[in-house]
């Protein structure tokens, strides 16, 4: 990727995608930053791509799917790894840290304790428009 990837705005379905995940609502999220996706060249898809994964992580800890969230995780991390710590003005880098601990409370507490987990832990995507 190239700072010209970073520099530019968010594509509007991408703005939508992380207001509805930061109201929780990861699946509505999906579709939107899937069709941000679709819409965008580039490598700014692989972050969109990243974003979408997160959403899908928490879903799955809200779901109690163990092991779907540790699945996605993984995805997620491909995507969001190698992006600066802020890119379209998304914190990115304080992303990725939200979901390493949300996923490190859901290994700790394992399948079969995963219903306990502080949703609290669920953090919104960092971000400035414009």
């Amino acid at each position: 990727m190239t700072a010209n990837d970073c520099d530019k705005s968010l594509h509007p379905k991408a703005i939508e995608g992380l207001r509805l995940f930061n109201a929780g609502r990861y699946f509505e999220a999906h579709e939107e930053l899937e069709a941000a996706w679709k819409d965008e060249r580039g490598k700014i898809r692989e972050l969109y791509q990243g974003i979408l994964q997160a959403g899908v992580t928490y879903l799955h800890i809200t779901r109690g799917n163990y092991a779907g969230a540790i699945k996605v995780y993984g995805r997620s991390m491909k995507w969001l790894r190698g992006w600066p710590e802020t890119c379209r003005g998304v914190k990115v880098g304080r992303l990725r840290n939200d979901l390493d601990a949300a996923i490190e409370e859901v290994k700790r507490l394992g399948e079969k304790r995963i219903s306990e987990f502080n949703r609290d832990l669920l953090k919104p995507v960092v971000w400035k428009e414009g």
